[in-house]
């Protein structure tokens, strides 16, 4: 049974997940998109149509739907994959619609709006059991005129991150680690006065820095089963201002007192699809602390890839040829990076440092997470370089 998975977007994530259905089934894929982007360029196995205004609602709907009706889906299942939350959103939104042309597997609709963003989010998992960070939410009416429970340093972040993406000014961060109340005071004064409307929140920040970070991505079939989980401990995130948040180098292994406590919650909450949490380990209380689900693959993936867990498998099973699998949890220990290897090893965390060493010396790693098919294509080997040779410049510069 053929079928052709349509990707939306065109980023890393995108890369990673066309490059996991071409390893897996040796299928093409297509992508829509705003526009083009480096990470995704030169690939025989993924065609990316940069569409003007796709990401607005009726330009998104009528992309898809006409597509849909077109020869090229003559006799094919379409099999539609989203890689940002924005269009997460849309495809929940307009699941009536889309479903009577394409195969896919999300959340409904009111269930995405309790977990789309952070606030309400930690209401729900305040009630199922997880643990989150001591939190206050405040607006843009509020935002002069607050009272701070915990004391600093703090993290800042928007609780609508589908809305702040949108918005640019020197200084713009994913999040904020603040060390006192006048530079907090001047970061909510930059985002509300370059017009994001949405609550911020203020987090207690946990101690400790990158190897205190996990994350942990799962499936969840369209009859509610938790099929897979893999966690991972990040051994190096990214430092570029606007990237900050995503992860550079990730160590797979047995975590499986977080794994359990994600399977736990999703079964509770009758979810369904792909889940991608963030957790920090707080040494106060012992506990794992979760600062935000997505409702998708993460934008590293491909880290599951290479420990031998190839996550695409499992949507494909489900959605296309309606097989049931039994519940994974990968525990094999293995390294995935993004940079170059020099940066690595400088940049991880020192204690981290020897396990690093030991993964890379037992062959336990990737050779490098961005480097599926560039030996095949002269275009592919340039990118991965200069991925390469641009992380050893800049982590020097905002790392010293």
């Amino acid at each position: 049974m053929y079928f052709l998975p349509v990707i939306l977007g065109s980023d890393w994530n995108v890369y990673g997940v066309a490059s996991a259905i071409h390893m897996a089934y040796g299928v093409k894929s297509i992508a829509f998109a705003i526009h083009k982007q480096i990470y995704t360029e030169h690939l025989d196995y993924l065609t990316v149509y940069p569409k003007d205004g796709f990401d607005t609602k009726e330009v998104f709907v009528n992309v898809l739907l006409d597509f849909a009706k077109s020869k090229e889906t003559a006799n094919k299942k379409l099999l539609l994959i989203s890689c940002s939350d924005y269009y997460t959103k849309l495809i929940c939104e307009f699941e009536d619609i889309l479903s009577e042309y394409y195969l896919f597997n999300y959340v409904d609709n009111n269930l995405r709006i309790k977990l789309e963003n952070k606030k309400d989010f930690y209401q729900v998992a305040d009630k199922y059991g997880l643990a989150y960070p001591n939190t206050l939410i405040i607006n843009k009416e509020n935002h002069k005129d607050y009272k701070l429970k915990f004391d600093f340093p703090i993290i800042c972040k928007p609780n609508d991150s589908v809305e702040y993406v949108k918005i640019h000014f020197p200084g713009y961060k994913k999040a904020y680690t603040i060390e006192d109340k006048e530079e907090l005071d001047r970061i909510l004064h930059l985002i509300y006065e370059n017009g994001y409307t949405g609550e911020m929140i203020l987090q207690d920040f946990i101690p400790g820095g990158v190897e205190n970070m996990y994350v942990v991505n799962a499936y969840v079939d369209k009859n509610h089963n938790v099929l897979m989980t893999h966690g991972a401990r990040t051994a190096l995130d990214e430092c570029e201002p606007r990237n900050i948040g995503n992860y550079n180098a990730l160590i797979s292994g047995d975590y499986s007192e977080l794994t359990a406590n994600v399977k736990k919650f999703l079964e509770d909450i009758n979810y369904t699809g792909f889940a991608n949490f963030d957790f920090k380990y707080d040494p106060r209380d012992k506990k794992y602390k979760v600062f935000e689900i997505n409702i998708r693959q993460g934008r590293s993936s491909m880290y599951m890839i290479y420990a031998g867990n190839n996550f695409i498998k499992y949507l494909v099973e489900d959605m296309i040829y309606n097989n049931s699998n039994e519940y994974y949890d990968h525990k094999k220990p293995h390294l995935w990076y993004l940079t170059a290897k020099s940066v690595l090893l400088k940049y991880t965390p020192a204690e981290l440092k020897d396990y690093v060493k030991e993964l890379l010396a037992d062959n336990k790693t990737s050779s490098y997470g961005f480097d599926y098919y560039k030996y095949k294509n002269i275009n592919r080997f340039i990118v991965a370089l200069r991925r390469k040779l641009s992380t050893i410049r800049y982590y020097k510069k905002y790392m010293g």
